[in-house]
């Protein structure tokens, strides 16, 4: 084959526990992780020159290095350097759906894409864990979105341990278009507001991860019950973003008031997500929404909870 397109989706958290700080300067994290219906289209494909090039719809997303996608595909020609003598050089496509600087783990999603997308199209045979073992060289949530679904995600979020997958719930998401939140930022606020608070991790870490596999979420989620697991959701950046972005503490407080099963910020945000149990709950909540913020440009999108991440869609 000359070329793969795969489906990338998103992600949100329903559950985000800071512990404390590691020896590499990350956080020591114990989440729960969830991949929902609001993909990006990523195509890989062959080309006659000997080298990368990536071009994307989105004028915010950048085509050099710094775009994990293309990080991705250097990390593989470097872990295997024959590989473009014998095929040649490639070109990666990325069509944007997913909102960019969302906490929606949009360019590592992508990233996952490009590495399941050139395994494939250089014939490399790589297991999902060899996969994800790369992956955790570019970022935290790119193994997550490797295989995707429902997970716990410990360590620095590279730790990933499949669930049993959710069915049937739908997720509302709203963002403003013209917010971003830095990931660094939130984690380096939280940890001068909070620091004192944290746990030693080599005692803490483990723990914490034991707890969660007993705790009410995770029974929520064994038991496909939705009204629990809207009850259970839970995510300690939010104590400092929406602090510091009053407008995401009020979309959330609009967002809760329309109904559904429960209300969090995803990951570092500024994405806010609601869980319903149907289609037309959701679009009812975004009926109210857009009644809410007719005069805004507020984002909004319906995407139910999905087992996977990445969907090969052509060859």
């Amino acid at each position: 084959m000359d070329s793969y397109s795969l489906s990338a989706a998103a992600k949100i958290n329903l559950y985000l526990e800071v512990v404390g700080d590691r020896p590499d300067g990350y956080h020591e994290l114990v989440m729960v992780m969830q991949s929902v219906g609001l993909t990006d289209r990523v195509t890989v494909r062959r080309t006659g020159a000997h080298h990368i090039r990536l071009q994307c719809n989105h004028p915010d997303v950048p085509n050099d290095e710094t775009n994990l996608a293309y990080r991705a595909a250097a990390l593989l020609q470097a872990s295997f350097p024959q590989v473009m003598e014998h095929w040649g050089g490639i070109e990666i496509i990325i069509e944007k759906n997913i909102p960019v600087g969302a906490g929606l783990a949009g360019g590592s999603t992508n990233a996952a894409a490009v590495l399941v997308g050139l395994d494939m199209l250089w014939q490399l045979g790589l297991t999902q864990i060899e996969l994800q073992t790369l992956a955790a060289e570019l970022g935290s949530d790119i193994p997550f979105c490797i295989a995707g679904g429902t997970a716990i995600a410990t360590g620095r979020g590279e730790q990933v341990d499949t669930l049993y997958g959710l069915d049937g719930l739908y997720a509302v998401l709203a963002k403003s278009p013209t917010l971003s939140v830095s990931t660094p930022w939130a984690y380096k606020t939280y940890r001068q507001a909070f620091a004192d608070t944290y746990m030693d991790i080599t005692t803490a870490g483990p723990s914490r991860r034991e707890h969660l596999h007993s705790s009410p979420m995770m029974t929520a989620i064994s038991q496909q019950d939705g009204d629990a697991i809207g009850q259970h959701l839970y995510n300690d950046l939010e104590k400092v973003v929406l602090s510091a972005h009053p407008e995401v503490n009020e979309v959330k407080t609009a967002l809760a008031s329309c109904g559904g099963l429960g209300t969090l910020m995803s990951g570092s945000g500024p994405t806010l997500f609601t869980l319903t149990a149907s289609q037309s709950e959701a679009e009812a909540i975004v009926q109210q929404m857009r009644s809410r913020y007719s005069d805004s440009q507020l984002g909004l999108w319906i995407a139910p909870l999905v087992p996977t991440s990445l969907q090969l869609i052509e060859s």
